[in-house]
């Protein structure tokens, strides 16, 4: 039986498709399987790297995506929660910092009064706990840029501005080589323009007032504290307007011609030195001719300013940026102050001066009219007190006392009878003294007191010579008088010393000198015996009153 050939065609066709099919395959094979190792090599890298990078499955990385894709989605309450679960679960973390910086980050980025205040507090937590990581300086540029956000005009509360201002000044002397310092330095600039911009509108209030020594405070502390402000020339040329119009009422004044002299010389050496800093610190700016004509008026010489000066100047000019009719309108409607004035050259002032007080300037003023001299060469007089010698000793209390004085100009005679003139001294062949005249004040006697009398008592003399006796004190109603004696134990009576006469009339001394107490011995006696009494009867009815308990 012979074979088909068309079966055998079918056969011969099927065994080569399918040798061609598996030769096809085989490549694919190969590609499929370094796929496998290649994605299991991947795979068990990152699931062993201990830095946690992107591809990490451990559980402190996997809260700390989902927080930042609901931050993503301004879903903040959840992302805030799922930060707060990492801290509590996770506390030795490598994403501790981070998560403690995105919760302070989410407050920030949810914005409103309560939430940037709660942002404040959060970044100043990450300062304290991470002083040393770089992003401690990005935290202190946010909290000061809480503040700059909430910035008013200058004619508004100012209390986010100097909050501003300081939190600028901290970052930039505490973080000298952060990449951030360029802006912070431009931010803290537009923040004192828009102070400096207070400070002289209330300085140009005063000067319109006028009260001119309040305006000469304001305005020198302007041009003092904010050198880049945009209207410095503007502060320096009303200061210098001011002490002219002082200048004006004290020629007005009928104060003396020689001080009101030397009083107009200050008010005009001042007043040139504001108009003089105009020409040599902002010789571009508009005020700078009406400054040199102001110096020409008043007779002083008109300084030239130096090419680096001018340059300087026109740099800062150059930098501001003019606000049109159309953004002042705007202007109207907003909160924020326009900061566009501000210059972007230069360094802002991080220390700032000692102000001036309207009070340091009324002081000065009144130097200057009564022609006393300045503070630094005030001199003050001294008044010597004769009498003691450094070389003499210090006087004692206990040191005796000096001749006595009878108060008539003579001193008490002498031992050898000298009237006062001198022990020793022959006076007999000298003439009679004048005695119609008042007597000249005798010498002081030379004694160890160095002419301090003796402190004593102010009674009378008695003539003895030993000086006064001190009064003695008055009786007292349980003492036992001199004199007297206890009653003799057994007896129940006194035994009267005085009672029984001495022979020959006379009594002994004790008698004498107890006759006059003995009234207020017996008085003494009887009052003593009627308080206990007092006492037994009162201590009787207690005894009556006496609770018994049950």
């Amino acid at each position: 039986m012979g074979v088909s050939p068309v079966l055998f065609e079918s056969k011969s066709t099927r065994d080569f498709f399918q040798v061609g099919s598996m030769s096809r395959r085989a490549p694919w094979l190969v590609l499929f399987a370094l796929l496998l190792l290649f994605t299991a090599a991947c795979t068990n890298k990152k699931v062993s790297n201990p830095l946690a990078n992107v591809g990490s499955k451990q559980p402190d990385k996997v809260l700390f995506d989902r927080a930042m894709d609901a931050m993503k989605h301004n879903r903040f309450d959840v992302a805030r929660m799922t930060l707060q679960t990492l801290i509590n679960t996770y506390p030795d973390s490598e994403y501790i910092a981070r998560a403690k910086l995105a919760v302070a980050d989410s407050w920030y980025a949810e914005g409103g009064t309560a939430a940037l205040t709660q942002a404040e507090i959060e970044y100043k937590d990450f300062e304290t706990f991470f002083p040393n990581m770089p992003e401690a300086a990005e935290a202190q540029l946010k909290i000061a840029n809480i503040h700059y956000q909430q910035m008013e005009k200058p004619d508004r509360d100012f209390t986010h501005a100097m909050r501003a201002e300081d939190e600028y000044r901290q970052l930039i002397q505490q973080y000298p080589d952060s990449k951030l310092l360029p802006e912070a330095k431009q931010r803290l600039m537009e923040v004192q323009e828009v102070l400096a911009q207070r400070e002289f509108m209330v300085g140009r209030f005063y000067y319109l007032r006028p009260s001119y020594p309040a305006a000469i405070a304001r305005l020198q502390s302007v041009v003092d504290k904010y050198p880049l402000f945009s209207g410095a020339d503007e502060a320096l040329y009303l200061l210098g307007q001011s002490y002219e119009s002082e200048i004006t009422l004290l020629r007005a004044s009928r104060m003396a011609e020689a001080n009101k002299a030397q009083a107009i010389q200050t008010f005009t050496k001042n007043a040139a030195a504001a108009y003089d800093k105009i020409l040599t610190r902002y010789p571009v700016m508009e005020r700078a001719e009406d400054a040199k004509k102001r110096l020409q008026a008043l007779h002083q010489p008109v300084p030239k300013a130096t090419q680096a000066a001018v340059a300087q100047n026109q740099k800062e000019e150059e930098s501001r940026r003019s606000v049109g009719m159309f953004g002042h309108l705007m202007g109207n409607f907003t909160r924020h102050p326009n900061v566009a004035e501000a210059t972007k050259v230069g360094q802002p002032t991080l220390v700032d001066p000692k102000p001036l007080s309207a009070t340091e300037v009324v002081q000065a003023a009144s130097s200057a009219i009564t022609g006393r001299a300045a503070a630094g060469d005030n001199k003050v007089g001294a008044e010597i007190i004769k009498g003691l010698t450094p070389s003499e000793p210090t006087p004692r209390s206990d040191s005796p006392a000096p001749a006595a004085n009878d108060g008539t100009g003579d001193t008490a005679p002498a031992a050898n009878g000298a009237t006062g003139t001198g022990a020793g001294r022959d006076t007999s062949g000298a003439a009679p003294a004048d005695t119609t005249g008042p007597a000249p004040p005798p010498a002081p006697a030379a004694d160890a007191n160095n002419g301090i009398p003796e402190l004593k008592p102010n009674v009378a003399d008695d003539g003895s010579g030993n000086g006064a006796q001190p009064t003695p004190p008055p009786p007292q109603i349980n003492e036992i008088q001199s004199g007297t004696q206890a009653a003799q134990p057994g007896t129940g009576s006194p035994v009267d010393n005085g009672a029984e006469a001495q022979p020959g009339g006379t009594q002994p001394a004790a008698a004498s000198t107890t006759d006059s107490s003995a009234p207020k011995s017996a008085d003494s006696s009887s009052s003593a015996k009627q308080k206990d009494d007092d006492t037994s009867s009162s201590s009787k009815k207690r005894k009556k009153h006496k609770l018994i308990p049950f």
